[in-house]
């Protein structure tokens, strides 16, 4: 068995469905044609980012129509639509019309937010990005949007117009009140000479300025510029980011923290604020310091206190006639309030300054090829990091006893420079020698000299006269005769490890090796026996002895060993005749016999 459903149920589920959704107005992010939210009643973006409705500011009774982040408690309203119409009373209401425009109405009054005449076939929106769109429904075309129509709030994703269009951002009058404050945010030059070639970003209060931020450019992370338009194009789509220009004047981008729900100030330029320093000051990025006095100028003192927020004055009055000069600064934000000459040449540039009374200051534009020159009180001269690619240099106009004094004071302070810089370089030269002198003579008591090295011709002569100094001064009688000090390696190479077959004799005291050096010369190497008794005083008496005693049958000390337990002498060699009557012979080379060290040996104890 069929049943018939009458045709009034779909009509009636659907008027159901219309009334559910206009009963709850945070369940949609569109108004439809003729539709309208009251005063309790919002809209809210697709994915919950943004709220449009009804607020009053404060303890205000009065309304306005504006959007706010949905997920922050306290409405940070971004947007307002009738900022200079509120509505007192709670009956106010959004229409958009059937003719095609978004109206606020209630009791006799009516403020119309969007004027399209468009008629039926459109719709207002509000988009994840804080924007409200009234677009027409079948083409797409947006007729009307509010990021075109900004109050005190730039978005990621707003176009902020163009440089030329004159558009600007406007404060709110207070906290509480959304009406026009006195500051206002504009983009481009508010020098109109320099329009279109110097970009900025500045607040006015009123006619005048009040705040100027660098080059647009050094705002790149945010807003980037695209031919003659600017856009803020945030690289992280998810974060809640704002820049507002708030009651006090002061332009502040935010950050919404989830960790503790709120928004964080993101650090700005410690030199925005305009005319921080005051007149014919600097004021640095770089440094704790910030505020100082232009070169050739000095703070004004006012009831006896120094104040850099004051400004500064010149300290020698420039005299129009005299000869003056420039002194550069480098890495620097240009002053406010520049004239821009019609000339296209640095030279001629700083000419025209030269010669004009009034010119205090020059800068040549090598990006525009433009003239600039400073006439009225400087101001806003901002110090750059080295890093900052937006640095120009800066020619300031000063007395030349300025300029002398200045370089006087740079060469005082050179000398001064130089004055402990020598003395600590002679200083650590003197160290470092005193150090290498210590180590070489340690290197040496532990290490010795090579013995294989030796040049015995050399150190025969070397010895003898170093003797007879010596014994001229009496150290020989005072036990202060020098000699070589050898290693123990080179003595063992030099004697083939001690081998029998060098070994020329033996005594009480010990065993008489043939040495032979690198060049072919032998020497006597004398190896005290650890069971002689004999100790270091003996050593060093024997050494001595030998040392002093000279005569031409004796054979010479050359040096010692003394390496852990082992004592060692090691003694010229003479010929194999007999040394006792001095005869020589040309054809015999030096060697080391037993016959001429015993001589020698002999001939000692009968000297001693």
């Amino acid at each position: 068995m069929s049943r018939t459903i009458s045709p009034l149920v779909p009509a009636f589920l659907l008027l159901l469905c219309l009334g559910l959704q206009l009963a709850n107005g945070s369940v949609t992010d569109t108004i439809g044609p003729g539709q309208s939210l009251t005063t309790s009643e919002t809209i809210v973006s697709a994915k919950g980012k943004f709220e449009l409705g009804f607020f009053s500011p404060g303890n205000s009774t009065r309304n306005y129509v504006g959007i706010w982040y949905k997920k922050d408690s306290n409405r940070t309203v971004v947007w307002v639509a009738n900022r200079e119409r509120p509505f007192p009373n709670s009956s106010a209401v959004l229409t958009l019309n059937p003719d095609g425009n978004l109206v606020i109405s209630g009791g006799r009054m009516e403020y119309t937010v969007a004027n399209t005449s468009a008629g039926r076939d459109t719709y207002a929106m509000l988009l994840d990005t804080g924007n409200l769109r009234v677009t027409k429904r079948v083409s797409g075309v947006v007729l009307w949007q509010s990021f075109e129509h900004p109050t005190d709030t730039v978005l990621p994703g707003m176009n902020v117009s163009d440089f030329t269009t004159g558009w600007s951002l406007t404060s709110w009058k207070s906290t509480e009140d959304p009406a026009p404050g006195p500051f206002t945010l504009h983009l481009g030059s508010w020098n109109k000479l320099l329009r279109g070639s110097w970009k900025e970003l500045f607040v006015m209060k009123g006619s005048e300025i009040y705040w100027s931020s660098a080059l647009i450019g050094r705002l790149a992370d945010i807003l980037v510029i695209v031919g003659e338009s600017v856009t803020w194009r945030s690289k992280y789509t998810d974060e809640m980011l704002r820049m507002v220009l708030d009651a006090s004047g002061q332009l502040r981008l935010l950050s919404w923290a989830e960790v503790d729900r709120s928004w964080h100030l993101l650090p700005s330029p410690k030199c925005g604020a305009y005319a921080l320093c005051g007149d014919y000051s600097i004021c640095s990025e770089t440094t704790d310091r910030g505020c100082d006095c232009l070169p050739g100028f000095k703070q004004v003192v006012a009831e006896g206190i120094k104040s850099s927020g004051r400004g500064c004055v010149r300290k020698i009055d420039l005299k129009c006639g005299n000869y003056t000069k420039f002194f550069p600064l480098s890495q620097v934000d240009w002053p406010s309030n520049p004239n821009k000459l019609d000339i296209s040449d640095s030279v001629e540039c700083m000419s025209a300054c030269s010669t004009n009374c009034s010119c205090i200051a020059y800068a040549y534009d090598h990006r525009n090829h433009d003239c600039l020159v400073w006439e009225g009180p400087l101001l806003n001269v901002k110090q750059l990091s080295e890093d900052d690619g937006y640095g120009n240099d800066f020619y300031l106009k000063l007395d030349p006893s300025e300029l002398s004094t200045k370089g006087h004071k740079n060469a005082k302070v050179a000398g001064l420079l130089w004055a402990a810089i020598i003395p600590t370089i002679s200083l650590a030269l003197v160290f470092s020698l005193f150090v290498y002198c210590v180590r070489r003579k340690k290197e040496l008591k532990e290490n010795g000299d090579d013995l294989l090295l030796l040049d015995l011709s050399m150190t025969i002569e070397s010895n003898s006269s170093e003797l007879t100094e010596s014994i001229r001064h009496g150290n020989s009688r005072r036990g202060e005769v020098k000699m070589p000090l050898f290693s123990f390696a080179s003595v063992s190479a030099a004697t083939d490890n001690f081998s029998d077959a060098n070994k020329l004799g033996e005594g009480g005291f010990g065993p008489v090796y043939k040495g032979i050096l690198l060049r072919g010369d032998e020497v006597a190497v004398k190896r005290l026996s650890r069971k002689s008794g004999q100790g270091w005083e003996e050593l060093k008496n024997e050494a001595i002895l030998i040392a002093t005693l000279q005569h031409k049958n004796l054979v010479r000390l050359l040096g010692c060993c003394i390496e852990g337990d082992e004592k060692i002498l090691v003694y010229e060699c003479r010929k194999a005749q007999d040394t006792r009557l001095g005869e020589t012979d040309s054809n015999h080379s030096r060697g080391c016999s037993r016959t001429s060290l015993s001589t020698s040996v002999f001939q000692i104890k009968d000297y001693s």
